[in-house]
């Protein structure tokens, strides 16, 4: 990485899980050079796109970055618009809709089944900014997801598994939704004694990751894809409530693929015993960060 970097901008389309990669990887860039800056634009509007492509010229911003980031296809013109003007290194954190070569960098999580570029990097999942903590002795988190286009939902089934986790297992156990989980369920979770619930309505942007940091266990729906990454991230010990899943694509492959590798532990195997703990840290992001800084892409 060049000594020189001192700005990394993001582009950010407004959506807070595409951002949150976006930070996860310029926070673990940023940690090799204390002092740089992390900066956050809107997406062009389509005028400055085509203004930035057909002129080679952003009049419209006045410093120069040393480094774009962006996840979400809302980002990608205007990450082409910036290296057109400003001839500096675009990161993308997904696998784009156009093609790959106008990228000098692609973040793909596996489960995407990305081609094998020497523009790629594969990820085992979406980056995050999750970084474990001290761990308090006694406690887990529970983080409960719903219904999607890749998952049926049990509610029945998943109550059970809780009341058998808690009998089991009867540490200080903290509880979340998403916004996918059904109003029954959030109003059924409610009457578990010895979990506190907390629904993702009445919690800050900052309080899962708080509370990940520090807990020892942490239990999750396997259809929060996103969620077991971010629980792995902190160091904590997982298991996974299984889901009716609609097809055998390729989130059910990636968590499968967890679960053979050790990381996760599915509900049905598990033996009623505290979690085993990871057995090394899983730190995407980080991992990441060094592979660009080996490859000399910056």
């Amino acid at each position: 990485m060049s000594d020189d970097l001192t700005r990394i901008l993001i582009i950010s389309d407004g959506k807070a899980g595409h951002l949150n990669q976006s930070l996860g990887l310029a926070e673990a860039l940023a940690k090799q050079r204390p002092g740089v800056e992390i900066e956050q634009m809107l997406p062009f509007s389509r005028l400055q796109v085509l203004f930035g492509l057909l002129f080679g010229r952003c009049q419209f911003l006045e410093n120069k970055p040393d480094l774009v980031i962006g996840a979400g296809h809302g980002t990608h013109l205007t990450l082409l618009t910036l290296k057109r003007c400003w001839h500096l290194p675009v990161m993308l954190l997904m696998k784009p809709s156009i093609p790959m070569q106008f990228f000098d960098l692609c973040l793909i999580p596996e489960h995407d089944q990305p081609p094998k570029r020497a523009n790629v990097i594969v990820t085992r999942g979406a980056l995050n900014r999750v970084r474990p903590a001290t761990k308090q002795a006694g406690t887990g988190i529970i983080l409960i997801g719903g219904p999607s286009k890749n998952s049926d939902w049990d509610k029945a089934r998943l109550i059970r598994q809780l009341e058998a986790l808690v009998r089991s297992d009867p540490r200080s156990w903290l509880m979340t939704t998403s916004r996918r989980t059904p109003a029954s369920t959030v109003e059924a979770l409610g009457h578990i004694n010895g979990i506190e619930l907390f629904p993702v309505e009445e919690t800050d942007a900052g309080w899962l990751p708080e509370m990940l940091a520090s807990a020892e266990h942490c239990w999750v729906t396997e259809d929060s894809v996103s969620m077991i990454y971010e629980a792995l991230s902190a160091g904590c010990s997982v298991g996974v409530f299984e889901v009716p899943w609609r097809s055998e694509g390729r989130l059910p492959k990636g968590v499968n693929k967890l679960k053979k590798q050790g990381f996760l532990t599915p509900f049905e195997r598990w033996p009623g015993k505290p979690l085993p703990p990871l057995d090394h840290r899983f730190n995407e992001a980080e991992r990441c960060a060094k592979k660009i800084i080996e490859r000399g892409l910056l």
